[in-house]
């Protein structure tokens, strides 16, 4: 998964309009989307404008979660 992001609020827009229901992604507030790598050039050839940050984070990847030793129920 690559981190993303656009310059302006119209070109977010048609990229989550045009990946919708096509690929998987997840976007913030911020701007900021990460996209699989595929997406890059499909995002490209719809002429939507963005800027590439680099690989996304573990954070933005989501939690992951480790239980470590038994789980006491109360």
């Amino acid at each position: 998964m690559i981190s993303i992001h656009f310059p302006d609020a119209i070109a977010e827009r048609r990229a989550i309009g045009w990946l919708a229901g096509r690929i998987s992604f997840k976007s913030w507030a911020t701007g900021e989307m990460i996209v699989p790598v595929e997406a890059l050039s499909w995002l490209a050839m719809e002429g939507i404008p963005f800027f590439v940050e680099g690989p996304a984070t573990s954070e933005q990847l989501g939690p992951k979660v480790r239980i470590v030793g038994p789980i006491e129920v109360l």
